[in-house]
């Protein structure tokens, strides 16, 4: 397991659990849901440039094509951005829950592109 999968899982994991502590207290979208998921868009950012820096080294992926890593890192970018739109949308206290979605979807991602370059995340 590499290092930016453990960071990764750890990032995903607080989100998850902060968005889904927060459903039942609040009654609009908490600050501390949306800073967990801004957490989870830093750590795509910082992922990708380690991807680009690994794939400049001339680092190919073992077990899928280069087109299919980055567009799992680009729908992953994406996703923080668009759950937060619609927090702001919906300003309900299920918008928390919503936003819980995004530290599992993330996590999973990462498990799949991690699998895509190494050949195995664990």
């Amino acid at each position: 397991m590499t290092v930016m999968m453990i960071v990764g899982t750890v990032v995903c994991a607080a989100s998850l659990l902060i968005c889904w502590a927060m459903t039942p207290v609040r009654d609009h979208p908490a600050d501390s849901s949306i800073v967990s998921i801004a957490a989870v868009e830093l750590f795509l950012v910082a992922y990708g440039l380690y991807a680009g820096v690994r794939q400049l080294g001339f680092d190919a992926p073992i077990l899928g094509e280069v087109w299919e890593f980055w567009g799992y890192l680009a729908t992953a970018l994406l996703l923080p951005i668009g759950v937060f739109i619609w927090a702001m949308v919906d300003r309900t206290r299920w918008s928390n829950l919503v936003m819980s979605s995004v530290g599992l979807v993330v996590f999973v991602m990462v498990y799949r592109m991690e699998e895509i370059w190494w050949g195995s995340a664990l």
